[in-house]
């Protein structure tokens, strides 16, 4: 078994160096230019920036660069914004959905993990996903935050615009904690505390990483092609979803899965984690625009108007095939919208998200009904359900929505069937890539710590037997 895992340890190690030395090489020339709202892309220096502008003709001074003070309050706001999501939104969201027993594990894994990630996203993260011109990984020139200070600064999506790195790098940090946490639902309440932690660890170096360079990252894969991804549909959503479900089908199912009752123990808590993961999504996707202006506006009009559409389609969708509408289907159909629109809200009208968080609504329903019967799979909590449909909803909508003719910020050529091969292949190779990975990662850590919690403890609770603790006194 030692050896088994040496190779496997050794393997990772030499492919993912492969990967980052391989990637000095040039883009093809003929690729298409990123869009100007596919993703924030890392930032030299100050010094380095203007070194690297064009000489400005004769006679004529260069554009200044300039650092607005609206800009950098706002993207401090949205990084708030975005931990609210997490802590206490996305963990009231899931504790409220597991048996009272487990409420605390869940907790618990949503708030360390998210710690674990951000710490882990200081040291080496930020250097892998944002530095070099890779096309799947980046370099190491940033490890430990060397250069970063206050006064590096980071591209917006306007020239000669540009905001601190050190803020740049905190509002990643934060994406990258959230995607980790999502992960928990699909496995909770059957899993070591131990076993989340360093899952979580290798699943964020060898699947978060090189996916947000390919989609964000300077020279990446994906924003070489054109990809349209404003927030993190591909980058976040659909690479958790993977990652959990892929968990779902390692670690089994519940014991009395199926046969026994396994309700939400507070449908309350449940409803101000979802409203307040609405109300830190604004943060989300309005500050993926990097500046206070008419682009984050619109990606905040339409994370409002999408999500409204979503909680009334999957309302509607409950009541035609049970006769009730619950609270549960209203609080996972707004994040079903959220997560439909966050590839989309930078880049689509108001009209065309009303569209996707219909779709979503209804679709992400039948996620999480008729498509988890056929998986087969305890998605504890309906992460692939909710994010993993809802983002690949969301994915390709926006290869239509974005189209001119729609109401998109797409340019006049725009050309709908062509935008929809590259966000095809978006979401298929974050699909594919984040499933393998898991894979060897679930694997790894079955190996040095085990996965799943005795029957004995599953039974009794993951509160008391992990963590010494109630969350409720009787």
């Amino acid at each position: 078994m030692k050896r088994l895992l040496t190779t496997l340890c050794v393997g990772l190690g030499l492919w993912f160096s492969a990967a980052a030395l391989a990637q000095t090489a040039e883009p093809p020339k003929d690729a298409a230019p990123a869009p100007a709202a596919t993703a924030p892309a890392e930032a030299p220096a100050a010094e380095a920036a203007a070194a690297a502008a064009p000489a400005a003709p004769e006679g004529e001074a260069k554009p200044a660069v300039t650092v607005d003070k609206g800009d950098v309050a706002w993207m401090m706001t949205a990084t708030l914004l975005v931990i609210l999501m997490v802590l206490p939104g996305l963990a009231l969201f899931y504790g409220g959905l597991v048996r009272s027993k487990n409420m605390l594990s869940v907790l618990m894994q949503v708030m360390v993990v998210f710690s674990l990630i951000s710490v882990l996203w200081a040291i080496y993260g930020y250097s892998l996903a944002f530095g070099g011109e890779g096309a799947i990984i980046g370099t190491l020139d940033k490890v430990f935050l060397m250069g970063v200070t206050t006064e590096s600064l980071a591209d917006t999506f306007t020239e000669n615009v540009k905001i601190p790195e050190l803020i740049f790098v905190a509002f990643q940090a934060t994406f990258a904690g959230i995607t980790c946490a999502l992960i928990v639902g699909s496995f909770a309440e059957r899993i070591k505390f131990g076993a989340v932690l360093l899952f979580s660890a290798i699943w964020f170096t060898f699947s978060y990483l090189p996916i947000a360079h390919m989609v964000w990252g300077p020279g990446g894969y994906l924003l070489g092609k054109g990809a349209l991804d404003f927030a993190g549909g591909t980058v976040v959503h659909i690479n958790a979803a993977m990652a959990g479900l892929v968990g779902a089908y390692m670690l089994g199912k519940r014991i009395g899965y199926g046969r026994e009752a396994m309700p939400p123990h507070s449908l309350t808590l449940t409803m101000v984690g979802a409203s307040l993961l609405w109300v830190g999504w604004f943060g989300f996707n309005a500050g993926s625009n990097l500046e206070s202006t008419a682009g984050a506006a619109l990606a905040f009009l339409n994370t409002l108007v999408a999500t409204a559409a979503a909680v009334l389609a999957w309302a509607i969708g409950e009541a035609l095939l049970k006769g009730k509408a619950s609270m549960l289907g209203a609080a996972s159909g707004a994040v079903a919208g959220l997560v439909a629109i966050t590839p989309a809200c930078g880049s689509v009208g108001p009209m065309g998200a009303i569209v996707i968080g219909l779709v979503a609504g209804f679709l992400c329903l039948w996620g999480v009904t008729g498509l988890k019967k056929m998986l087969g799979a305890d998605d504890s909590l309906d992460v692939f359900g909710v994010h993993g449909v809802g983002g690949i909803v969301g994915a390709l909508l926006t290869g239509v929505f974005a189209a001119p003719g729609l109401g998109g910020t797409g340019a006049e050529d725009f050309s709908i069937a062509s935008q929809l091969l590259v966000q095809a292949e978006g979401v298929v190779i974050t699909m594919v890539w984040s499933a393998v990975v898991a894979a060897i990662a679930y694997k790894i850590v079955d190996m040095i710590i085990g996965l799943r919690v005795t029957e004995e403890e599953e039974r009794e609770g993951l509160d008391i037997t992990y963590h010494g603790e109630s969350a409720y006194n009787r």
